[in-house]
């Protein structure tokens, strides 16, 4: 008897491991597929004054709010090296940088490389351009060029080259938009970063334009902007996200959704949880 317990223990535990395993597994390929296709972080401009005061416990605050990842605007004067080990810390992952066009060119190019390699970034993301390569459709066109180039160099460095719009790109410029100039003579391998809240300052809605080159929008700024409320937290201004996250999450390629927030009705931390939780309701709300 003691024999023939042992035998139908030893089968029931191999049934069991031969059918719930791969149910266990799936689960969990399933949620990390997930969290991987919608990567949520936040823009450490939105809290740059709390980052100057002290940026270890900005970070700590951040991955406690449920953000996983932060983009940079600055680096407060610590190293790659400082600055990857923090991250570590709190299992928080750099999904971005906004550089200068400069830290790219010349002997800077190989600095800025090697500085994302040790952040783990793979999106540098420049944010403005300089007025001189941008004041003409000629100029814009050979800055377009330029980028194409800077980004065929860091693909071969595992990197991608992104740029972000103000509104300033939705001003003519010789009667086209600055927008539809640079990305329409720039690579495919130029990626855009699209900030709807600048686009609705500049007075255009984001869809049309996300519409545009699907496949190169990589990271969006998912913000809003309010002509009557210059405080609005995402989902308080006038973009039409029913019409918007349907698109990120179907039509484009966007990886990295960065919450960002430059008005303050509350304290800026208070401001970049409430977007994010925000931004949870609409994303669960949208099919």
């Amino acid at each position: 008897m003691n024999i023939r317990r042992r035998l139908s223990t030893a089968l029931t535990a191999l049934l069991f491991l031969t059918v719930a395993v791969p149910v266990i597994a799936h689960a969990a390929v399933g949620h990390s597929e997930k969290r991987s296709r919608y990567l949520v972080g936040l823009q450490l401009y939105t809290v740059r004054d709390d980052c100057a005061k002290d940026f270890p416990g900005v970070l700590k605050a951040v991955a406690k709010m449920g953000f996983t990842g932060v983009e940079f605007a600055g680096y407060y004067g610590q190293s790659a090296e400082q600055l990857r080990k923090m991250l570590d810390e709190d299992h928080l992952t750099c999904y971005g940088s906004h550089i200068s066009l400069d830290s790219l060119l010349g002997d800077n190019f190989d600095k800025t490389v090697a500085f994302n390699k040790i952040l783990g970034n793979k999106l540098l993301v420049v944010p403005s351009i300089p007025d001189n390569r941008r004041n003409s459709r000629a100029a814009l066109i050979e800055t377009a060029k330029l980028f194409s180039e800077l980004a065929k160099k860091l693909e071969a460095h595992g990197l991608m080259l992104g740029y972000h719009n103000h509104m300033s790109e939705f001003k003519p410029v010789e009667g086209e938009l600055p927008w539809d100039t640079f990305f329409g003579n720039s690579d495919s391998r130029v990626k855009i970063q699209f900030d709807t809240g600048n686009a609705l300052e500049g007075g255009e809605q984001a869809a049309p334009f996300l519409l545009k080159f699907p496949k190169r929008v990589v990271s969006v700024h998912v913000k809003d902007f309010s002509a009557t409320n210059r405080q609005a937290l995402l989902g308080e201004g006038d973009e039409n996200w029913k019409e918007v996250l349907p698109i990120l999450k179907h039509k484009t390629a966007t990886r990295w959704f960065i919450i960002e927030q430059e008005t303050y009705p509350f304290p800026p931390l208070v401001c970049a949880e409430k977007c994010l939780r925000t931004f949870e309701k609409m994303m669960a709300e949208t099919k």
